[in-house]
């Protein structure tokens, strides 16, 4: 008998079920609970496959064929659609840190920074570059060794730009607290695998980080700690369809003062960190402007201090590939001969989305429908519009093909330029999100897109 009329019967005939060990033997909840998670796994992997072929088929990666450990150690650089996303995530958290924000300043400070052996503010730096590697303990003496040997090392954060241009730029800012120094660079660091080998040359591999360095008076840091870490967390989660996927928590620090927080990202080979939150006491400046503290100290409202620093960095390549993992879903999509079709759709936020709008032609005659697409595609260009020019491309396949691959590029919407356009202006705009298309008039889709991007930027 089925077991699901086996529990109908016990009920039925008056017994008392209050959970599956009332009715059945443990084993059955044991194996219930591991095909679950049998299930879950295979899940998993399935996204993780998924997502690693996306990343390479629609080039957001170039570089051969990535693995997510490749990815995470920056083995692998950007192609055309990876960049663009890049610099739509570069320009949100610009905007959000630096142009939205008084007492904020630009700096842009040099790659390579001094050989450990000899400067003064060495162990400041090894310290601080330690927490945001993740380096094990064996390898923290030697972290900012390298191949630039005497000169110096190439850098692994930012943070030691920002203090060397705290005094002028607390000058420039009549010497007030609180005040940031916010820097996007490269930063560089030895790929473990390789450099572990002995004989064989350390490779480099390389991310592009996002820092704050906030300089705040030493009563109020804690909460500015907890401040920024909200601050962060909701700016990560503002672009996510799972908002979820982001969480915080506390690492300990080993024999250290101060405090460390991270935000992580729950990709589907596991947590990973995406940002760091990093509070230091005045010994971070000390340390490395040695002499006198006068010049040091900045005005707390009347009084004269050495300021706390919290420092804030976001490895920006992994914030990338974990919108990508978040953005990756599984529909269903309309059916084709009678049976339903999974639909593989990048659901990036509007305003990450590489490309906006895909500019493609149906059925008419080609010539006069190229010139309409290449007309449409400029003037949505000439107002910040990114456009993929599909009606260049010489293979065409059929209209559900072309949307598939729209789909899984992340583009917003597909504007289908056909015969009817040029007999009564009419196109049609497909939408991702949805699948569902509107009819627009050629004259007013510039309005209609733009009036949906603004929008999306206040979601």
């Amino acid at each position: 008998m089925p077991l699901r009329n086996t529990r109908q019967l016990l009920v039925a005939a008056g017994d008392t079920v209050t959970g599956a060990s009332a009715e059945l033997p443990p084993w059955v909840g044991r194996h219930r609970r591991c095909s679950r998670r049998g299930l879950a796994a295979a899940g998993t992997a399935h996204k993780q496959d998924s997502l690693l072929r996306l990343c390479q088929e629609r080039h957001f990666i170039s570089g051969g064929a990535p693995s997510h450990t490749s990815l995470l150690q920056g083995g692998h650089s950007l192609g055309p659609l990876g960049v663009e996303l890049r610099r739509n995530l570069l320009s949100q958290w610009w905007n959000s840190v630096v142009l939205h924000r008084e007492q904020v300043l630009a700096i842009d400070t040099a790659l390579q920074l001094p050989n450990p052996s000899i400067a003064p503010e060495a162990p400041l730096l090894a310290i601080c570059t330690q927490h945001l590697l993740g380096l094990p303990p064996q390898q923290r003496g030697t972290c900012l060794g390298g191949p630039v040997g005497k000169c110096g090392v190439l850098r692994h954060e930012l943070l030691y730009g920002a203090l060397m241009e705290y005094v002028p730029s607390m000058e420039l800012l009549n010497k007030k607290l609180p005040f940031g120094l916010a820097e996007i660079g490269k930063c560089f660091h030895p790929i473990p695998e390789v450099a572990n080998e002995g004989t064989i040359p350390p490779r480099i591999g390389e991310r592009t980080v996002a820092s704050l360095v906030w300089f705040i008076s030493p009563k109020s840091s804690g909460q500015w700690q907890d401040y920024w870490l909200r601050h962060r967390l909701q700016w990560w989660q503002k672009f996510a369809q799972s908002p979820s996927g982001f969480g915080c928590r506390e690492i300990e620090q080993e024999g250290q003062g101060g405090k460390i927080s991270v935000i992580q990202y729950e990709f589907p080979w596991g947590r990973e960190t995406i940002e760091t939150l990093c509070s230091m006491d005045d010994s971070a400046l000390l340390q490395m402007h040695s002499g006198s503290s006068t010049k040091l100290q900045a005005r707390d409202g009347r009084k004269w201090v050495v300021p706390h620093v919290l420092w804030v960095s976001g490895d920006l390549d992994r914030g990338l590939l974990a919108y990508l993992s978040d953005a990756l879903q599984q529909t269903e999509g309309p059916p084709v001969r009678g049976r339903y079709q999974q639909r593989e759709v990048l659901k990036l936020h509007p305003t990450l989305a590489p490309i906006k709008v895909a500019v493609d032609m149906g059925k008419g005659p080609t010539g006069e429908l190229r010139l309409v697409c290449q007309g449409l595609s400029t003037e949505l260009r000439e107002h910040g519009v990114y456009v993929w020019p599909g009606y260049q491309e010489s293979l065409q396949g059929s209209l559900e093909q072309l949307y598939t691959k729209y789909d899984q590029m992340g583009v917003l919407f597909t504007v289908l330029v056909s015969e009817a356009t040029l007999e009564n202006g009419l196109l049609q705009a497909r939408s991702r999100d949805t699948a569902l298309k509107e009819t627009v008039h050629v004259s007013k889709l510039k309005d209609f897109l733009l009036t949906y991007i603004a929008a999306a930027t206040h979601l």
